[in-house]
This record gives C-alpha cells, sequence and structure tokens, in this order.
C-alpha cells in the first residue's frame, strides 16, 4: 500500500509529519496540482487557508477533511475587470464538497467525484471524477474527466444540457446548483507531479477550464494554453508556497497553511506534573488509621473540608461542597483550569487521596457547569492506588467508576462556606468583523470588552458586558438594508455606527436542574447586542445516549441603535425544538422553530469535533422566506471554528473561542444570540465527550 494510503489510514498525531507525503493544495484549495483536482486525500481532519493569486483573480479559502473520504471547502473571489452583475470587481462565494470513492491501494488508484461551487453563482461551477496514483515515492499522476467549467476541451458527450454561463447571468447566487450537476459535455485534464526533494515539488498539468467568461468574453486575462507548470516550496510546519506559469500569458501564487487539530504546535501539553496518589498504609500494618471516629466531629469534618480546598486551588480546580463521612466523600468540583474534564477528575481525585483520612475508600466527583450538576464519577480509593502507573490506568478507571446521569444535589449544608457571593470581572480585547459585503468584503472593528459578574447563589448569575472600539471601519459602511423582512439584523451598520461606546448584555440568569436527565435555563435582560427580553430553555440529555432534546422559547424586542437602555416597537415571540445527535467525532444538530424576523424553518448543522476541544462545522438555514425575499445569498449558511487557546500554548486552560464565518447574513433565519444556551454548558460531561477524553485522566 502507498504511503499516502497509510497516512490516511490513521491517526495523524501518531504519524512523522513529512508534508512531501500529502497533497499540496491548488489554486481553488482543493488537493491537486495547480488548477486541476487530484483524488489524493489529505489527513484525517487537516484544515486548509489558502491566498491565491492570478490574472486580476484573488482566492480566499478555507478548506477541511472533515473525514477520511470526505473534503469540503469555501471560497471568496475577487475578480477585477469582472463587469458582472452591476460590479467592476466582482466579489464571488462558493462552496466545494468531493468524496473519495476508492481509496489507493497497491494495484488500484484513488478515485474522487468532486462537486465545485455547487452553492453560489456558478461562475467556478463544475464537477469532476478524477483517478490519482503514486508511482513510487516521489512522482504522482492524475486524469480526470469534468463537466461545467471543466468541459473546455469537450472530449464526449455527456447527459442532458448545461446553458452556458454569461456574464449577465450572474446573478447574487446562494441557491444549490442541482439542477445542473453533471450535466453536459465533458472534458479531459491531466497532471503530473514530481517531488524532486522532501521540499520541493514540480508540477505540470493538462487544463480542460478554458476560462470563457475571463478570457473570452470579458477579457479579464488571454489564454493561450492550456498546459500550466509550477512548483510548491513545503515547510515541516505545514506551509507551502507556490509560483506557476499559467494558461501560457500569466503568472499565479500561493499561500497554503495547513494544520491538524491533532498536530498541536507545541508539540503536546507543557501542563505541570500532577500530584501523584498518597498510598495508605496497609489495614493490618495500621488499623488505627481506619478508624471512622474522626468523623463523628464536625470540627475535624471542616478541617479536612478546608484542606482540600485549598489543595485544589493549587491545580486550578474549586471546590463547590464537599459531603463527607467516615468510609465516603462527595465532592462537587468546579473546573476553572482544563478543556477536558477527566483530566480535572482525575487531578481532584489524586489530591483526595491526599487529603482524605485513610477509612475513605469512596470517591464520588460530581463536576458542576453553572450551577447544574453533571453527570457524576464514582471511584474507590484502591483501584486509585492500584492503576496510578498501570500501563492501562485510565481504561481500568473508566471501566471500575460508577456513573449517575443525575448526581444528589448539592445541599445548602454541604456548601463551601463563603463561596456565595462571587465577583468576576474581565477586560479583553475583541474583534467585531463585517465579512463578504460586494462594497467592501472585509470591514472589521477591535476594541476592549470590560465584562463582570456576580454569582449570588447557586445558578443565579448576574452579568453584563461594555465594549468601546479602538480602531475599524465597521462605521463607514453605508450599506441601507433593502430587506423586506423586519431588520432584524440587516440594520448592523446602524448599530456599528451609533453603538459606540455601547452596552453589549446585562442579563440576569438562573440555572438549575428541574428533574432526572433535565436541565434548565432562565435568561431575562439586555441579551444581546440588537435585542432585549426573556429567554427560557430546557434540555434533557441522558449521559449514556448519543442524542439529546432541547426546547426554547424567547420573547424579545429589538434594541436601540446607541447601544443603551431604549427599545424599539419591534417585539417578537421567536423558539426553537432542537434535537442533537452525536456519532464518534461528528455532532449533528437540528433546530426547528421560528426565527427573529418572524419567519418559519430548520438549521442544519453538521460538526466534527476533535479530543483537545477543536471543533469544524457548518450550517445552513431554510425558512419560508423565498430567495428572492430574502436577498443575496438566498439562505443563511456559514462554517463555525471552536479553536482551544491550550492547542497554540501548551497549557491547558479552559478558554475556547468561537468564530462564525458568514458569506453575508441577512434577515431571514436570523436566530437570537443568547448567550450561555445549556447544550454546550452539558456536552462536556456526556459519556461520547468524556470517554473522548478519558486518556487525560492521569495527566
Amino acid at each position: 500500500m502507498s504511503v499516502l494510503c497509510i497516512f490516511a489510514g490513521q491517526a495523524v498525531a501518531a504519524q512523522e509529519f513529512r508534508p512531501g507525503d500529502w497533497p499540496s493544495m491548488t489554486l481553488f484549495n482543493v488537493p491537486g496540482a495547480i488548477e486541476t483536482p487530484s483524488a489524493f486525500t489529505k489527513p484525517d481532519g487537516e484544515l486548509s487557508f489558502t491566498i491565491g493569486h492570478f490574472a486580476g483573480m484573488t482566492r480566499y479559502q478555507f478548506g477541511a477533511q472533515v473525514h477520511p473520504r470526505l473534503f469540503g471547502g469555501f471560497r471568496y473571489t475577487e475578480i477585477q475587470d469582472f463587469d458582472a452583475a452591476g460590479f467592476s470587481t466582482y466579489y464571488d462565494r462558493s462552496f466545494d464538497l468531493r468524496f473519495t470513492a476508492i481509496e489507493e491501494t497497491d494495484l488500484l488508484p484513488a478515485v474522487t467525484v468532486g462537486l465545485q461551487d455547487f452553492i453560489g453563482t456558478g461562475i467556478y461551477g463544475a464537477e469532476y471524477v478524477v483517478a490519482s496514483k503514486h508511482l513510487g515515492r516521489r512522482l504522482r499522476v492524475s486524469g480526470g474527466a469534468g463537466w461545467g467549467r471543466l468541459a473546455g476541451n469537450s472530449v464526449l458527450s455527456g447527459f442532458g444540457d448545461r446553458p452556458r454561463l454569461t456574464p449577465d447571468q450572474v446573478e447574487e447566487g446562494g441557491e444549490p446548483n442541482l439542477d445542473t450537476l453533471f450535466r453536459g459535455e465533458i472534458g479531459a485534464f491531466g497532471s503530473v507531479e514530481w517531488l524532486v526533494r522532501d521540499n520541493l515539488l514540480l508540477k505540470a498539468e493538462y487544463s480542460s477550464d478554458h476560462y470563457t467568461l475571463e478570457s473570452e468574453e470579458l477579457g479579464v486575462f488571454d489564454r493561450a494554453s492550456a498546459l500550466n507548470f509550477g512548483a510548491t516550496y513545503l515547510t515541516e510546519g505545514g506551509t507551502e508556497l507556490s509560483a506557476y506559469y499559467m494558461y501560457g500569458s500569466e503568472i499565479g501564487i500561493s499561500l497554503s497553511f495547513n494544520f491538524n487539530p491533532d498536530r498541536p504546535p507545541t508539540g503536546g501539553s507543557l501542563d505541570g506534573a500532577p500530584f501523584p496518589i498518597t498510598p495508605r498504609p496497609s489495614r493490618a500494618a495500621a488499623p488505627e488509621a481506619y478508624a471512622t471516629s474522626w468523623s463523628e466531629s464536625a470540627e475535624a469534618r471542616a478541617a479536612v473540608s478546608s484542606r482540600l480546598s485549598e489543595v485544589l486551588l493549587l491545580e486550578r480546580l474549586e471546590m463547590e461542597g464537599l459531603r463527607i463521612d467516615g468510609t465516603s466523600a462527595t465532592l462537587y468540583l468546579r473546573n476553572s483550569g482544563y478543556g477536558a474534564q477527566p483530566q480535572a477528575m482525575g487531578r481532584a481525585a489524586r489530591l483526595m487521596t491526599t487529603v482524605l483520612p485513610p477509612s475513605v475508600e469512596i470517591f464520588t466527583i460530581v463536576p458542576m457547569s453553572a450551577g447544574m450538576e453533571l453527570p457524576s464519577f464514582t471511584f474507590r480509593r484502591s483501584d486509585l492506588e492500584r492503576n496510578e502507573v498501570a500501563a492501562d490506568g485510565a481504561e481500568r478507571m473508566l471501566a471500575s467508576a460508577a456513573v449517575a446521569s443525575t448526581p444528589p444535589r448539592l445541599r445548602r449544608a454541604d456548601e463551601v462556606e463563603e463561596f456565595y457571593p462571587r465577583f468576576q470581572w474581565q477586560l479583553e480585547p475583541y474583534m467585531r468583523t463585517s465579512l463578504f459585503d460586494p462594497s467592501n468584503p472585509f470591514r472589521a472593528d477591535l476594541g476592549l470588552r470590560l465584562g463582570a459578574g456576580t454569582e449570588l447563589a447557586k445558578g443565579l448569575v448576574f452579568s453584563g458586558s461594555v465594549t468601546k472600539k479602538v480602531v475599524g471601519n465597521l462605521d463607514q459602511n453605508s450599506r441601507v438594508s433593502d430587506s423586506v423582512l423586519p431588520h432584524v439584523r440587516s440594520d448592523f451598520p446602524l448599530y456599528d455606527e451609533e453603538g459606540d461606546p455601547g452596552l453589549e448584555t446585562l442579563q440576569a440568569a438562573y440555572y438549575f436542574r428541574p428533574g432526572q436527565d433535565l436541565f434548565g435555563r432562565m435568561t431575562a435582560g439586555y441579551l444581546e447586542r440588537m435585542f432585549a427580553g426573556v429567554s427560557s430553555e430546557v434540555l434533557w440529555a441522558p449521559y449514556d445516549t448519543p442524542f439529546a432534546l432541547g426546547a426554547e422559547l424567547n420573547y424579545v424586542k429589538q434594541r436601540d441603535y446607541d447601544g443603551r437602555f431604549g427599545l424599539q416597537d419591534y417585539d417578537v415571540v421567536t423558539g426553537h425544538g432542537s434535537v442533537y445527535y452525536r456519532y464518534e467525532d461528528y455532532l449533528a444538530q437540528v433546530d426547528v422553530g421560528r426565527y427573529l424576523a418572524g419567519d418559519d424553518g430548520a438549521t442544519f448543522k453538521l460538526e466534527r469535533t476533535y479530543g483537545n476541544g477543536w471543533k469544524v462545522g457548518a450550517f445552513a438555514t431554510f425558512t419560508d422566506v423565498s430567495a428572492s425575499d430574502y436577498g443575496e445569498g438566498s439562505f443563511d449558511k456559514g462554517i463555525t471554528l471552536t479553536i482551544p487557546m491550550a492547542w497554540f500554548s501548551g497549557r491547558s486552560t479552559t478558554a475556547v473561542p468561537e468564530f462564525t464565518m458568514r458569506p453575508l447574513q441577512r434577515d431571514g433565519g436570523a436566530r437570537l444570540d443568547v448567550g450561555g444556551r445549556l447544550y454546550g454548558l452539558v456536552e462536556k460531561g456526556r459519556q461520547e465527550r468524556v470517554e473522548e477524553q478519558w486518556g487525560r485522566f492521569w495527566r
């Protein structure tokens, strides 16, 4: 089996990183040569950012190998002198998807089926089937058949007709181009790649893309040849720098950044070593140590509780409560320092062996999240002592642990004295963006956010934040909304112009456990920058099921543009029923209900999750608003990234920023942006997530 298949079939973290063994990225940010695709796949989970330019066309692209066989990507292209849809410089948004039907073997080539620009204007619309084979380690050949743009040389007559795209037919796009897939003439393309050295790759290709719109009709550039030539320099860090001579007339360049959540830049964790297990003397050698009479003294129990609380702080952990008797202890644990819940529990269990008297054999740890008890884990102390240094010690601890989906509630009598009220504040930078606006594709504000909150009691939180821009150009957006729907999002330029400084949020939230496997939330106040009101939510999420069910109901009024306390006349009742389903490394979510503009529909989201906290997802919302009423983009869609800061630093933290890349948000399909939704708080304590991260129990 070829080197490539070996890499594709195993975890990246377990392999030596040799970029020359993996396919490089094309100017379309898919595995391939220069502009033609290959059938090879990137390592599972690999992410790629590519900036490419030639002939006045600049492409900004993101792609992800979301499964060993499935690759998806988003492209934003600036085309100069492309006089279409009323723009002299045209900005195009498009999505790609490709599936590897056959993986390469010693005898068989890899075969991949791809869709290019299948959601968008169709400017780059194409479909292809391509086969690729390694001839030794250093030589790669690919050949394929293409439809749409890739049928320029038309070697075969395909099935059905495919209308030719002309400049006056280029519109705002955003809808799937399902009626043209694999229709019309078929062209042929091919490429050869030679790995001269591990860090240098030479390429040549025959392209079937005639660039009819750009070359023949609009004169963007002169396409004089079907042959392209190029060279790619590969770095150990996964960066690709490429230069090309293209179509007999143009010079092209591209820069690709490739990285994998399973391949952190630090090479692993830089956390300090945990405290060792403190073994007890044997019962035969010191029977008096196992006496339980100490537990009858309130003073002795208080001393144990105080000491355990102190040592937990050394590990960036907090004790919200402790229930203890002569043989068992239940610790209510707040994890302030670790992205993986098992790592926090493992470190807490070690410290319990250090502090608790030898007679305490049963340890129960109840993780706490926003005042709610997550599923608890009960261990025998003797198992901890026995398995600390065992090669499979983590697996043994998981197998022997008893899990309670709805653990005993934290009683007031067991709470740490003076734990409440608690006050916290934070001053942090923020960035607010407006992406892919045709009049200016990138606008951003950088500023400071001052946030503060107080927990008056278990689950009861008052919080707020204010923002002040330091630098940016969001307030220079002169675009006036032409939406025929209530302007629930499209008036964002007015909020940027008038709301600085502004009150971002000011709210009260109460989190609680209303019943077995149930979680609840009530939030009221200024919930987000554009809306204020009341939000309620309930979630049914048993520990050991792959699915969960949620329901949310909100009543909100639109806020004034100046970011203060005033409200506008528009109000709406909005809410959703949600289904969450986890399968291995994937989380599917469907939300059905009413959105802020009063439209009804559903949001579909699929997310790839990683054990270290990374998440990469895509979503699309379809409502009863027509594509013409929605406006540019036709429906709401985007890509989400969740990136734990610990991945960069190597030191555990609970800081996990989230980013959303939308081609352009309009009023249709807009959802209330209330913070603290339940599934995000509860997911870390569910079986799939816990078992995924359990390898960190002893770290």
